[in-house]
């Protein structure tokens, strides 16, 4: 019925307008043409008939697509764009055709197209974007393109693209992505997989090749050889070295992160403590300590510390810095994350706050977490938590009664900072 009515109005609104001065109008084959061809265009001209099926604009001087370019067109079935000028293509420019089956924007400068658009064109058969300067294509881009048979992203500078991109083009018959400099590392290894074992035409193949590396350049994907790749993990580890240990204050505590994974993933760390979240792009310092050039910090020692080696060191660890620390490695075959709840408490008191509460209530029923050689080894998902005995502050007989006289018990840890910070700066 909606379609009914908006056909109606497209008919109702035809006969009171008439084809643009520059274009060619007219019915052929039982569709609405437009032809506006070759007329030296900077911009698409106004006054269409609302039931046109058919709008050729090609070999203008179209410099772009702004939005609701084609609102006047809502029944377009063809649209034919190439050999223009078009660099961009905004959003909303394209969105409304909802029944659009061919479109040809090839041979053009498009170098930002707003893919969301493609969201709305589910009837779409036939899409041309070969010629352009297009170097990124988002992984869901073509997610409702269930009817489209051709794709032509060939002559581009695509350097990778996301696995899964193609997946939900069901009825693709032919692609086209010969003559991208494509980079063959890891992140493009299933392409060469999936162009292999597809029952889709792919013509051209020798000219789907490497740029890069260079000692790879000009290898057709087909002929890729293996790569050393994997996918990342990661081992959240901490110091001091036991848990439940009782520390003095101004201590540091220092989680290091190990990493593994090719190529060499790239380490985040995500804080969450009272005071908000703070989000570290390692490394933030240098070897000794102090702030990197261009990181955006305020001081030129940073509170939280991530060097290159996976660690990260808080001088002066105090209840402000209680949270959950977490560590996420990523590359181009997907991610890996370790979290740690650290708690700080005074042992005898009363101090444990929630995380120190639920720590002791998960140990009796025989959850919580335990450590092998000083690595996090939790039992669930959530049940990876850290407590920190503070030792009474002005009492310092207290931490050693039971002890042997003149010795620390043991637990006891008195890490000063530049101890502890010679002992992470000696591994790099």
């Amino acid at each position: 019925m909606q379609e009914l009515h908006l056909l109606w109005w497209a008919l109702l609104l035809g006969l009171a307008q008439a084809c643009p001065e520059p274009c060619d109008c007219g019915e052929k084959y039982g569709f609405q043409i437009a032809d506006c061809a070759y007329r030296d265009l900077e911009s698409v001209p106004p006054g269409f008939r609302a039931n046109v099926t058919t709008l050729s604009l090609s070999a203008n001087r179209l410099p772009g697509l702004p939005e609701g370019a084609f609102r006047e067109v809502p029944l377009l079935q063809s649209l034919w764009l190439a050999h223009n000028e078009i660099r961009t293509v905004a959003a909303g420019a394209l969105a409304s055709l909802s029944h659009l089956k061919s479109l040809d924007l090839s041979h053009n400068l498009i170098s930002d197209f707003a893919w969301s658009d493609l969201h709305n064109l589910s009837a779409l058969q036939l899409l041309k974007m070969d010629s352009n300067e297009l170097t990124f294509i988002p992984r869901d881009a073509f997610r409702s393109l269930r009817a489209l048979r051709s794709l032509q992203l060939n002559h581009n500078r695509l350097h990778t693209l996301a696995e899964g991109t193609f997946t939900p083009l069901t009825a693709l018959s032919h692609l086209q992505i010969n003559d991208n400099p494509f980079d063959c590392t890891c992140g493009i290894v299933w392409l060469k997989t999936w162009a292999l074992t597809t029952a889709v035409s792919i013509p051209e193949q020798d000219n789907i090749a490497c740029t890069s590396p260079h000692v790879l350049k000009g290898t057709p994907l087909s002929r890729l050889p293996p790569l050393p790749c994997s996918a990342p993990s990661v081992q959240l580890s901490y110091q001091p070295s036991q848990d439940g240990a009782e520390l003095r204050p101004g201590f540091v505590l220092a989680l290091h992160c190990d990493v593994d994974g090719q190529p060499a993933p790239q380490l985040h760390w995500h804080i969450q403590i009272p005071s908000g979240i703070v989000e570290i792009t390692s490394p933030n310092v240098g070897t000794d300590g102090r702030a990197l050039p261009g990181t955006p910090v305020a001081s030129s020692q940073p509170r939280f510390q991530a060097f290159a080696n996976g660690s990260l060191l808080i001088p002066d660890f105090g209840k402000l810095e209680e949270g959950t620390y977490s560590c996420l490695a990523t590359n181009e075959l997907g991610s890996a994350e370790s979290s740690v709840d650290v708690a700080l408490a005074t042992p005898g008191e009363g101090g444990e706050d929630t995380l120190g509460r639920r720590f002791h209530g998960k140990a009796v029923e025989g959850k919580g977490c335990y450590t092998v050689d000083n690595e996090v080894q939790p039992s669930g998902p959530e049940d990876n938590v850290v407590i920190i005995y503070l030792s009474r502050a002005g009492n310092p007989e207290a931490a050693v009664a039971e002890g042997v006289p003149g010795q620390l018990p043991p637990g006891l840890l008195l890490l000063g900072q530049s101890l502890l910070l010679l002992f992470f700066l000696t591994s790099f």
